[in-house]
């Protein structure tokens, strides 16, 4: 299975009074683990950012004003995420924006349900934990995931670390992130490499005699012991 973690960066939080995505970070995952696929974008919104939203993710609208618009980038993006599962933190938010997005950049007959599917890990971490904090910091400290870096919100770091939180709510290993590093906006990853078993011949060291009269000792001793007497006498009764 292919699933793209997302996040966004927004000027401010009302998409109905015109904000816009500043920002898209995207993970790829395939069979729940990390490849070396990502999809980074700072993105020129052709307006100002609210000041709050920037004591936030600490984007100035000077920092864009030489990044490429939503519209230049909006092939790609679709492309990157495309037949993919979705994974957002809190996606009405998210896809509300992108879904903007696409339409003022001309691509009204796309809109987000009809690439991907989309699983909200917000709506899964109040079902999992009903009435606690269930933000992405407070997800993270949950799950020891390490999000030290996390001096301001970023789309990529945040959906790397999404992506760890994700697994490990749905029973995987955080731990699989471990090789990834991240330093400034781009990450690098490790893929996990198996060892090669086909020629490996493992040595089979038996018990001498010695060793077996010790161990039917010990397992007497128990026996004698414990009023349920030793488990591992009356297994080997029954495999006789």
């Amino acid at each position: 299975m292919r699933q793209v973690v997302l996040d966004t960066e927004t000027t401010g939080l009302d998409v109905s009074k015109g904000h816009r995505i500043i920002e898209i970070g995207c993970v790829e995952m395939v069979n729940r683990r990390h490849t070396r696929r990502t999809f980074h974008r700072y993105v020129q919104p052709d307006r100002d950012i609210d000041e709050g939203a920037e004591e936030v993710h600490g984007i100035s609208a000077e920092m864009l004003k030489d990044e490429p618009r939503f519209a230049e980038i909006a092939a790609e993006f679709v492309e990157f995420i495309s037949g993919a599962e979705l994974v957002i933190h809190n996606s009405d938010f998210d896809v509300g924006f992108l879904n903007h997005e696409l339409g003022l950049a001309g691509l009204t007959t796309i809109e987000i349900a009809d690439c991907c599917q989309v699983v909200d890990t917000l709506a899964m971490a109040r079902r999992i934990h009903p009435g606690q904090r269930n933000s992405l910091d407070a997800l993270c400290k949950r799950y020891n995931v390490d999000n030290s870096r996390r001096d301001y919100h970023g789309a990529l770091l945040d959906a790397q670390l999404l992506a760890d939180v994700y697994l490990a709510m749905t029973g995987g290993q955080a731990a699989l992130s471990l090789d990834q590093e991240v330093t400034g906006n781009k990450s690098q990853s490790r893929l996990i490499e198996r060892a090669d078993r086909d020629a490996l011949r493992l040595k089979v060291v038996r018990a001498n005699r010695q060793e077996i009269e010790a161990h039917e000792h010990q397992l007497s001793l128990i026996d004698e012991a414990s009023d349920g007497g030793a488990v591992w006498k009356k297994i080997g009764a029954s495999n006789q």
